[in-house]
């Protein structure tokens, strides 16, 4: 027994040859220096990118909310102004409307003082007239019916317009004695 445990010790599967631990410490450095030289700067140079990719997205994106707060107070500014203006030109249009308004009424009111004034001128012109025409009317039926009274003809013009204007003072001051 005490060979084939020797034998046994010999070919033990689970203790390694120095040769099998010495090869794989060899490759093992070999593949650590590969992954260093080759694998971790590609990984570094691809963290750094992406650091650098994100704190410059970060800064735009600083960038944009503040030149978005910048334009988000111009347009407040505007807006206000905005305001301010259409309340100023609201105001102007109450003006001007109520001017209008002021203009337009006196211009309607001397209108109509001027058509008032031109009827009581054309009443006027038309009273006159009518007076003219009825003195007229009267001083013939005056006349004739003098002629036909008296007897004699009153043909003659200067009479007939004395006859007539006595006439019409006579009837002037009886209307006026007997309104009193």
């Amino acid at each position: 027994m005490s060979s084939t445990i020797l034998a046994a010790e010999g070919l033990n599967p689970l203790i390694p040859h120095v040769e099998e631990i010495i090869l794989g410490v060899v490759v093992f450095l070999i593949l650590v220096f590969m992954i260093k030289k080759f694998v971790v700067p590609n990984f570094e140079k691809a963290y750094a990118e992406r650091t650098a990719a994100i704190e410059g997205g970060m800064k735009e994106a600083a960038q944009a909310q503040e030149e978005a707060k910048a334009a988000l107070e111009q347009y407040n500014a505007q807006l206000s102004e905005a305001r301010h203006e259409a309340a100023r030109i609201r105001e102007e249009a109450r003006e001007q409307g109520a001017q209008i308004t002021a203009e337009m009424r006196t211009q309607a009111q001397e209108e109509a003082q001027r058509i008032v004034t031109a009827a009581h001128q054309q009443i006027e012109a038309e009273r006159a007239q009518a007076v003219q025409s009825l003195r007229r009317q009267v001083g013939e039926l005056s006349t004739e019916l003098a002629s036909r009274i008296v007897g004699e003809s009153l043909e003659d013009e200067a009479r007939q317009r004395r006859t007539v204007e006595r006439f019409i003072v006579d009837l002037e001051g009886s209307s006026n004695g007997s309104a009193n």
